[in-house]
Formats: structure tokens, C-alpha cells, sequence
């Protein structure tokens, strides 16, 4: 069976941020919840986690531990993306806030992608 298009798009944007983990980590440290310790660490951590993931998604063989794997990497940067949004409900900036707040229930159609393609 063939990667579902959401999981597709969901390897695809597992790619991208990986990359931008490795190459720009600076980005995602005011994401990182105080509690967590070694941000930096983490961050490249996840970085290599999502291309693993996105790699593992693309082949049949591997595609079940990969969407598996996706889901807990989604639920393990969810943190960040609930600081994220807190964080702009103190900004003036509007475009910020959307943006910010708004990737918080995108968390959700992110995991039925992954568990479809761990399923496919």
C-alpha cells in the first residue's frame, strides 16, 4: 500500500523542520519549556528524529515504526508548542499569535497522519 497523502505531507514537513533543527537550532530554543534541560542537545535530538521518521515513513518496510515513532516525536514537541502559544499571548503581534496558537490543534490532524501511515 502507498504513503496516505497526509503522511506524505506530514514526511515532508518532518524533513523540513528536521533540517532547520540541525542547521538553525537557534530557532527553536524559546520554544523550549524551562523543565527541559539541555536544549540545544534536544533540539538536535528531535532534529535527527524527524528525518528518521520522515525516512522511515517513505519505506514500506520501515513505515509502521516510523508512523509509531512520528506520534511520539508529535507528543514530545507538543511542550514547545503550548509554550509557543502562551509566549505570543504576550505579544502585540496578531500574525504571531495565529501562527503560535494555531499550531496547537494542528498537533492533532499531524498524529492521524502519522498513525495512518503506521497503519498503511
Amino acid at each position: 500500500m502507498s504513503l496516505p497523502l497526509s503522511a506524505k505531507v506530514l514526511a515532508t514537513g518532518f524533513t523540513v523542520s528536521g533540517v532547520v533543527h540541525l542547521v538553525k537550532p537557534e530557532v527553536f530554543e524559546p520554544l523550549m519549556p524551562a523543565w527541559v534541560p539541555a536544549h540545544r542537545e534536544v533540539i538536535y535530538a528531535s532534529g535527527v528524529a524527524e528525518l528518521v521518521c520522515a525516512a522511515g515513513m517513505a519505506m514500506p518496510a520501515t513505515r509502521r515504526v516510523a508512523g509509531y515513532a512520528s506520534v511520539a516525536v508529535l507528543l514530545g514537541v507538543f511542550p514547545g508548542n503550548v509554550k509557543m502559544a502562551q509566549d505570543s499571548l504576550r505579544t502585540r503581534s496578531t500574525r504571531f499569535k495565529a501562527i503560535a496558537i494555531g499550531r496547537v490543534p494542528m498537533q492533532l490532524p499531524m498524529i492521524r497522519a502519522a498513525l495512518k501511515a503506521a497503519r498503511s
